[in-house]
C-alpha cells in the first residue's frame, strides 16, 4: 500500500467551509473511428484521412472532443443518481454540508457539531478558498485515542470531513503526526461537486485530496457509474485507476450479476476534474458483455459538464452525388457565451467542403449563423450545376429596452442543387430582412423592416421578385369602452421595387369596432364597423405582375367603409348525463360602397385567397389590403353542437353568402364569383380524448359539386396513434406554376410504442390527381436510460420542373446509435 506523505500541519481554532467552482480548460480527445471504404480516386486519401483524423489528432495543451462525445443536449447534464456497478455500494448517500456552514475544530468529538460564527473562519476560507490546514472533524459511535502512536480511531457510522469533502466509513483511523487518514469498510467519499466515490479501503492525506483507494466505485452525473480494482488520487483532481469499467446503464433487477447493456472496459483510466475529462487506455466497448469496438485510447467529457470543446461524432454515409463521404465536425466552446462548430466533408466524388455553425448569446440577445462552401466538381451533378457554391443562414435579435427589439437575418445560397447535394435545408425561396419592432403589453405592436427575396427555383422570373424597402406595420387594441365595445386601429404600408416589373408604394390604415349586446330573449347582437383608407402609387403597370393594357402608372387614394349587424341565437337544451346540445342560427347583414373590379391595381398581399367557414363572416374576406370587398351582402350559417361532460364534443356548421352586386371582385373558382356563394362548412367529431376528426369543405352553390375538401383525423389507442388526411382543391390562378391544376392528396401515419423501450412509426403522402407518391418514411427507435438506437428511411418524389428529374438527396437512409454520456455513431445513405 502506497502511503501519502503530506502532513496536515497545525490547525486554527475554527474554519468556515465554502463551496468552490473550478474554471479551467476542457480537453476532448477523439480516437477509435471505424474504417471506411476506399474510393477509387485521389480523394481516397482525404476521405480516409477524415475518418482517421479523430484517431490521430491529439491536441498539445488544447482541447478536443471525444469520438464518442457530442450530439447531446447542452442542457442535459443532470444530478447524480443510481447505484454503483458490481454489487453493494454501502450506506445511503448524503449531500455535502452547506457552503456557508462552519464546524467545530474538535477532532475527537462525537455527536452534533456546534456552529462557529462565520467571522472566526480563516481569511482564505472567507475568500472562497479551502483551508488545506483545516483539521479533520468527525463523528462516530465509538472513538479511541492511542497516545503512544498519536492515533485517533473511530468506529461505527463514522462521518469525517475537512472543508467540503465528506468521508463515511465503518472504521476511521487518523494519524495526527503524518496527517494520514485510513478508512476501511463501506467507504464513501463525497466531493464538493456532488460526485460520490465508494471503496473497500482508502488511505487519504492532504485535505483528503491525495491517497490510494482499493475496490473503487464512483457515481457520476447523468447516471454515470465507474468501477475500478484500485485508484490513486492526486491533489483531489486527478484519479488514476486500474482495471476500469464505465457505464450509464442500470443493472438488471432480476440478475444484477449480468453485464449491463453497454460498458467500457479499460486497462487504465484517468479522471481529471480540472479538465473535466475521463481518459482510457486499452479500452473495449462491450454490448451485453460482447466486445464490439477496441481502441488504444479513448476520451470523453465528465458527465457533469454541459459542453466542452473537441471533435463531435463523425458522420459516415454514401450518396449518389457525393459517393462515400465522411463529415468530421469539431466543436469549439469558445467561452460561456459562444461556440463554433466546423464540419469538413470529404467525399469520393466531390472536392472537400466545409460547413460552420456559430452561436453567441448576449445579455440582451443572440446571434446564430450557419454556412458552408464547397465545389460540385463531378459525380452525377449536371455540367451546368458544377462549380463552387455556398450558403449562409443567419439570424440576430437584440432587445433594446423593455419595449423595443431589433433583428437581422441573412439567408442566401448559390443554388438549390448545391444545398440538396450537401444535405442542407433547401426551401424554394430564401428571405433576408432587417427589422425593428415594439411591444406594448397585449394591446400594441409596431414593426418596420426591409426584405430581400431569393428564388431557388429555376422557373421563377427573378425580375418580378421585389425588394421590399420598407414594410411598416402597427396596430393597437383599446380596452373595452363604457358601452362594452372594442376598438382597434392599424396601419400597413410598403414600398416594392422590381428590376423589370411594377414598382408599388402603398399607405393603408384600418379602423375596426365591435359592439356586442344581448337582448331579453338570449339573442346576441353585434354591431360592426370597419373603415379602410388606402393610398397608392405604381409605375410600369404594363409589366409583370400586373400586365395592364390600359395604364402605365397609377396614383390614387380611396376609402372603403363597411358596417354590419350580426345576429345569432343559441338554443341550448340539457341532455342529462350526456351533456348539453346547442343549435345556433346566425345571420349577418353587411353593406358598404361598391369597389369595382380592381383589375389594374397591383395585388401584392391578397393573392392567397381561400373562401372557407373561417372567413364567412369577415367584413373584408381578402387576406390583405390591396383588394377590398364592397357592396351589400347577407351571410347566414347554422351551427349545431353536442357538448359531453368529459369535455368532448361533436360540432357541425354550414353556411352561405349572398351578394346584391353582380360585379366580379373575386376570381373564377374562388367560391364568391357569383351572387350566391358556394356552401362552406365544417364538422368536428371529438367525443373522447383519443379520437379527433376535423373536416372542412366548400361545395358548388348550384350543383353542390365538391370544390374543396380538407380532412384530418387522429386516433389514439393506448400505445398506438393513427393519423390520416385528405386534401382536394380546384385550380387556383394565384399559383403561378400550376394555375389550372387541381390538387388531390391523401396522407397517413402511424406511431406505436412497443413495450417500454421501442417506438416505431411510418408516414406517407400520395398524389391521387397525378397517380404518384409524394413522400414516404419509416423509423424505428429504441431508448432506455443509457442507449438510443434509431434507424429511418425517407423518400421524396419531388421533381425539378425544369429537368423533370428528382432533386438530389431525395432518398435518405440513416442509422444512429447513441451511448448516453459518451456519444453516438451514425451512417447516412442518400
Amino acid at each position: 500500500m502506497h502511503r501519502a506523505t503530506h502532513g496536515a500541519g497545525d490547525a486554527p481554532a475554527g474554519t468556515t467551509t465554502q463551496r468552490r467552482t473550478r474554471h479551467g480548460p476542457v480537453a476532448h480527445h477523439a480516437h477509435g473511428a471505424s474504417a471506411f471504404g476506399r474510393p477509387p480516386s485521389w480523394r481516397a486519401l482525404l476521405l480516409g484521412g477524415a475518418a482517421l483524423l479523430p484517431m490521430a489528432m491529439v491536441p498539445m495543451g488544447g482541447s478536443a472532443q471525444s469520438l464518442f462525445g457530442g450530439g447531446a443536449d447542452p442542457t442535459a447534464a443532470g444530478p447524480s443518481s443510481g447505484l454503483g456497478l458490481g454489487g453493494d455500494v454501502g450506506g445511503p448517500m448524503s449531500s455535502a454540508p452547506d457552503a456557508a456552514s462552519a464546524t467545530s475544530s474538535a477532532t475527537t468529538a462525537s455527536g452534533p457539531n456546534p456552529v462557529a460564527p462565520a467571522s472566526t473562519a480563516p481569511a482564505a476560507a472567507r475568500r472562497g478558498q479551502p483551508n488545506r490546514d483545516a483539521p479533520v472533524t468527525f463523528t462516530a459511535d465509538e472513538v479511541e485515542f492511542d497516545q503512544e502512536r498519536n492515533l485517533v480511531i473511530a468506529r461505527g457510522s463514522v462521518e469525517a470531513w475537512q472543508n467540503e469533502r465528506i468521508l463515511r466509513t465503518d472504521t476511521f483511523t487518523y494519524n495526527r503526526e503524518t496527517g494520514i487518514a485510513t478508512a476501511e469498510g463501506n467507504v464513501q467519499l463525497l466531493e464538493p461537486d456532488g460526485q460520490v466515490t465508494y471503496a473497500d479501503r482508502a488511505e487519504l492525506t492532504g485535505d483528503m485530496r491525495n491517497g490510494v483507494v482499493e475496490g473503487m466505485k464512483a457515481r457520476l452525473a447523468q447516471n454515470g457509474r465507474m468501477v475500478a480494482f484500485g485508484g490513486r488520487r492526486t491533489d483531489g483532481t486527478i484519479t488514476d485507476m486500474a482495471r476500469v469499467i464505465y457505464s450509464s446503464c442500470d443493472l438488471c433487477a432480476d440478475d444484477p450479476e449480468a453485464p449491463p447493456l453497454w460498458q467500457l472496459r479499460a486497462r487504465l483510466a484517468t479522471h481529471d476534474r480540472n479538465e473535466q475529462r475521463i481518459r482510457y487506455r486499452d479500452a473495449t466497448l462491450q454490448m451485453g458483455g460482447w466486445p464490439v469496438l477496441y481502441t488504444p485510447y479513448l476520451s470523453h467529457p465528465d458527465p457533469s459538464i454541459p459542453r466542452a470543446s473537441g471533435f463531435l461524432t463523425p458522420v459516415f454515409g454514401s450518396s449518389r452525388f457525393l459517393g462515400p463521404f465522411a463529415t468530421t465536425p469539431y466543436y469549439w466552446a469558445i467561452d460561456g457565451q459562444q461556440d463554433l462548430t466546423i464540419s469538413p466533408t470529404f467525399s469520393a466524388n466531390q472536392d472537400p467542403a466545409a460547413g460552420i455553425a456559430y452561436r453567441r448569446r448576449f445579455n440582451t440577445g443572440s446571434i446564430n449563423l450557419t454556412g458552408s462552401v464547397g465545389n460540385l466538381s463531378g459525380g452525377t451533378i449536371a455540367q451546368d450545376e458544377r462549380g463552387w457554391g455556398g450558403h449562409i443562414y443567419s439570424s440576430a435579435r437584440f432587445s433594446l429596452d423593455e419595449n423595443w427589439r431589433a433583428g437581422l437575418s441573412v439567408n442566401r445560397a448559390t443554388s438549390q442543387t448545391y444545398l440538396r447535394a450537401f444535405r442542407y435545408p433547401s426551401p424554394r425561396q430564401l428571405t433576408s430582412d432587417a427589422y425593428l419592432e415594439g411591444f406594448w403589453g397585449a394591446e400594441g405592436y409596431a414593426r418596420i423592416d426591409g426584405r430581400i427575396y431569393q428564388s431557388l427555383n429555376e422557373t421563377d422570373n427573378t425580375s418580378l421578385i421585389p425588394l421590399v424597402l420598407p414594410n411598416i406595420q402597427a396596430d393597437y387594441a383599446f380596452p373595452r369602452d363604457s358601452l362594452g365595445g372594442y376598438l382597434t386601429v392599424d396601419t400597413s404600408n410598403y414600398v416594392l421595387l422590381r428590376s423589370e416589373g411594377t414598382d408599388t408604394r402603398r399607405i393603408a390604415s384600418r379602423i375596426h369596432y365591435d359592439l356586442p349586446t344581448q337582448d331579453r330573449m338570449g339573442s346576441i347582437w353585434t354591431v360592426r364597423g370597419q373603415a379602410d383608407l388606402v393610398g397608392r402609387s405604381a409605375d410600369n403597370l404594363q409589366l409583370g405582375p400586373v400586365y395592364s393594357t390600359t395604364d402605365s402608372s397609377l396614383t390614387e387614394a380611396n376609402v372603403n367603409a363597411r358596417v354590419a349587424l350580426d345576429w345569432r341565437m343559441p338554443f341550448a337544451r340539457s341532455a342529462g348525463e350526456y351533456g348539453s346540445q346547442i343549435i345556433e342560427p346566425r345571420v349577418q347583414f353587411v353593406t358598404g360602397p361598391s369597389t369595382g373590379r380592381q383589375y389594374n391595381i397591383p395585388n401584392e398581399d391578397s393573392l392567397d385567397f381561400e373562401f372557407t367557414d373561417a372567413n364567412l363572416f369577415a367584413l373584408n374576406r381578402f387576406t390583405g389590403r390591396d383588394r377590398q370587398e364592397g357592396g351589400t351582402r347577407v351571410d347566414a350559417a347554422l351551427r349545431g353542437a353536442w357538448l359531453f361532460p368529459n369535455g368532448g364534443q361533436v360540432e357541425a356548421l354550414g353556411g352561405r353568402s349572398f351578394r346584391a352586386s353582380e360585379e366580379n371582385v373575386f376570381y373564377t373558382g374562388s367560391g364568391l364569383e357569383d351572387q350566391a356563394s358556394d356552401y362552406v362548412g365544417r364538422v368536428r367529431v371529438s367525443p373522447v380524448s383519443w379520437l379527433d376528426l376535423i373536416a372542412r369543405g366548400r361545395f358548388d352553390g348550384e350543383t353542390a359539386a365538391n370544390r374543396m375538401t380538407e380532412t384530418s383525423a387522429r386516433l389514439g389507442l393506448g400505445p398506438v396513434s393513427l393519423s390520416a388526411g385528405y386534401l382536394f382543391t380546384t385550380p387556383n390562378p394565384a399559383l403561378v406554376n400550376t394555375p389550372n391544376a387541381s390538387r388531390r392528396e391523401v396522407s397517413g401515419g402511424v406511431s406505436a410504442r412497443v413495450g417500454q423501450y421501442w417506438r416505431v412509426g411510418a408516414a406517407g403522402r400520395y398524389d391521387v390527381q397525378n397517380s404518384k407518391p409524394v413522400s414516404a418514411g419509416v423509423n424505428l427507435v429504441y431508448e432506455d436510460e443509457c442507449l438510443v438506437f434509431s434507424t429511418s428511411y425517407n423518400r421524396s418524389w419531388a421533381e425539378n420542373t425544369t429537368s423533370q428529374s428528382y432533386y438530389p438527396s431525395g432518398e435518405t437512409l440513416l442509422f444512429s446509435i447513441g451511448f448516453k454520456t459518451i456519444g453516438d455513431f451514425g451512417f447516412r445513405a442518400i
